[in-house]
Formats: structure tokens, sequence, C-alpha cells
């Protein structure tokens, strides 16, 4: 094995900068800034400027791997060929010879976080010369790149099926919940949707709206358990799994369940297996859910149905995060919500049959997505503990 500059690989290149006055948000050819590289884009350019500067100017080729050189340092994104352009300095690639190494070789190496330096600290921005004079220390041949990026690749895949799945499953659990309680669809008596098939609905003055005969309107406090969270001392913090985990606020939350960073010798307010977390710091409303006895900080709070309709409650407070939403976007910012004020949050209450034939329908996808998403962690611990070694030749594919 020899190692390799990255300049020594391929060329540097960057789009064509793109003026702000070019830019809308609207309509056209999605523009990534920094601030939105690998998520979802805010502003687009005209379908002849991108034509025209595709055509003159260089533009990355399908597998390519763009890399942010501002913002979070070293991050990568595979370019996937769908018409789109990238903020020039700003977001770069290399045309990379795959004849020396490959572009999933490339994109695997930079997930080792080579853009560190002697001290120990990210650079805060990525010039050309320190693209040029990065290092892959131990470059093997083609055909054992194929052989290592293989084994990365097919934990990426199951973690990104996994992924699939689970949202797959989330939304079916959502619609079923829009439809039964939203849509007042739900079966009657006879098994047809309830409001579509003529059922009787009541006008509710304090909702200002109609609801099915029979329903009711319930405080939160009055069918859910609550914990607001309390931060223990911060010398019993530590990141060694020493303790009870802990989770201080929404900077811990995953996609549902919350990501292991720190630990507590001294837990305070506890959280059970399966409980909802709520963010009640801002952003106010943001939720997971509760993969195992944890200590809950300020930030959080943690919700339980009494009546054990945890999967109701769980969609009742993403409407809550709506109407947050939708207020902090008028200008009135929730910097935080009181105990008070999330105890007396007034919802639609159901017949407790009716909830309970709910959440038998929507189990078996909670417990699903949850195996899946252990599984993934497992994964991605597996992937993070074999990358480094691949790269740097401690472990060998035979």
């Amino acid at each position: 094995m020899s190692s390799l500059r990255l300049g020594e690989i391929g060329k540097i290149s960057m789009c064509k900068r793109i003026l702000k006055s070019q830019t809308n948000e609207f309509s056209g050819i999605p523009f990534y800034k920094i601030s939105t590289f690998g998520g979802t884009p805010t502003v687009y350019i005209d379908e002849k400027v991108y034509l025209e500067y595709k055509e003159k100017y260089s533009y990355p080729k399908k597998g390519d791997i763009l890399i942010s050189a501002a913002g979070t340092i070293g991050k990568t994104v595979i370019f996937d060929g769908e018409d789109s352009y990238f903020q020039d300095s700003n977001i770069v690639w290399i045309e990379n010879d795959e004849s020396k190494v490959t572009n999933q070789f490339l994109y695997y190496f930079l997930q080792t976080n080579p853009f560190i330096t002697t001290n120990g600290s990210t650079i805060k921005r990525l010039y050309n010369d320190n693209l040029r004079d990065t290092k892959i220390p131990n470059v093997p041949s083609i055909q054992q790149q194929n052989q290592i990026t293989d084994i990365l690749g097919t934990l990426d895949k199951k973690i990104q099926t996994n992924n699939q799945i689970n949202q797959e499953l989330e939304a079916m659990a959502k619609t079923l919940y829009d439809y039964w309680f939203v849509q007042f669809d739900f079966p009657d008596q006879n098994g047809k949707p309830y409001k579509s098939s003529g059922g009787k609905m009541i006008y509710h003055p304090e909702l200002k709206r109609e609801i099915p005969e029979g329903w009711g309107v319930e405080k939160l406090e009055n069918i859910a358990n609550i914990t607001m969270g309390q931060s223990p001392k911060g010398t019993s913090y530590n990141e060694v799994g020493e303790g009870m985990l802990f989770f201080q606020g929404s900077t811990d939350f995953g996609w549902r369940f919350p990501v292991a960073r720190q630990y507590t010798t001294e837990p305070s307010r506890i959280a059970e297996e399966d409980d909802i977390l709520l963010s009640v710091r801002a952003p106010v409303g943001t939720l997971n859910i509760a993969d195992t006895r944890c200590c809950i900080g300020r930030g959080l709070a943690a919700i339980n149905s009494k009546g054990g309709a945890n999967s109701y409650i769980f969609n009742v407070m993403q409407d809550f995060k709506k109407l947050f939403d939708m207020m902090n976007s008028v200008g009135t910012t929730f910097g935080s919500i009181t105990k008070d004020d999330l105890y007396s949050l007034q919802l639609v209450y159901p017949p407790n049959e009716l909830l309970m034939k709910f959440d038998q329908s929507v189990k078996p996808f909670d417990r699903e997505i949850k195996n899946r998403s252990r599984q993934n962690q497992e994964l991605t611990q597996l992937r993070d503990w074999l990358l480094p070694m691949l790269m740097n030749g401690q472990v060998k594919v035979e």
C-alpha cells in the first residue's frame, strides 16, 4: 500500500458562482447553499442559467463526492446526477482518477475525519490547498478498494433499507390516525366510516368545531402522566457509560429515538421506556420516544397515557407541534412551555374502546420501528468500528 495526496488523484472543482439576485424561493433548479447541503433546498435558479453554466463551466458527474468546505467541514454527499446546482467554493468535489481511487473508496475515506489538525481541532474552513495536501495514508489496489467498500456499502444499504421501512410504517400509522381522529372516519358499529356514513356530529363551543357524538374534550393532565425534566448536577455527567442515560433536550433527539451521548451518576427525573419525550424549550414541541429507561433534563418532559393509548397521545402531540410551529411563523416565538401550559393543553378525547382499537392496530408498527432502529444502532457501531481499520490497513479483506 502507498499513500497518495488528494491532489494526486484529481483536480478540485466547483460550480460557477451564482449571485443572490439569480436565485428565487419558488421554482426552477434546486440550488444548494452550504446551509442546505445534504438537505432540502430553499432557493432555486432559472433553468436557462443552469443549462448554460453546466455546459460552460465545471459540473460534477454522477457518483462524484461533493464536500462541504465551510460550515460543517468535510460533510460529504454522493452526487446522484439529478438536476441541481451548488454554491461555489463552499461546496467542492475532486475529479478523481478512478484508476487510482474509486469514488466509493474516497467517500468512505472522507468519513474518517481526515481534516483534523495536529492539535486535534477541526479547521474552520477547507481551502483547496488543505484538500490537495490531505493524505490517504494506505491506498490499496482497486480490487481491494472494491472489497472494502462492498463491506461498508452493505452495512449502509441495510441501514438505509431499515430507515425506509420505518418511515413507511410511521406514515401508515399516521394515515390511520388522520383517518380516524382528524377526518372522524373511524369504523362505526357496522364497520363503515363514521362521518362519511352520516355519523352524528356535535358542535363543541370550546373547540369551536364539530366532534363526533359521545366524544369528550380533556386536558392533557387528565389523560396522561407528565414528568417535567430536571437536570442533575453537572459534575455527574460523563460520556463513558457510567450511571444512567441522560438526555438534556432535543439536541439529543434522533429520527424517532434519542441518540446516546451522555450519562449521569446522579439521575433526578426519570422517563420510562416508551415514554413520549417532548421538548419544552426552543424548539418547543419536538418529539422522540424513550427506547430505554433514562434521566431527562429540564429541556424535556416525559409523557405516557394513563389509559395505555400512547400511540394516540404521540400523534396528538405531533398536532400540537404544528400549532407551535404556526405560531412561531407569525412572530410569536415559543422560548419554552411551562408546566401549567403543558398540563392544560386541551384535546379531543375519543371513547376508550376506540383508543384501544387504534393502539392495537398500530402497536405492531411501533414494535417493528423500535426493532429496526435498534438494529441500525448496532449496524452503525459495527460500521464505525470497521471503517478506520479498513482504511488504514489494520484489517484486511481476504
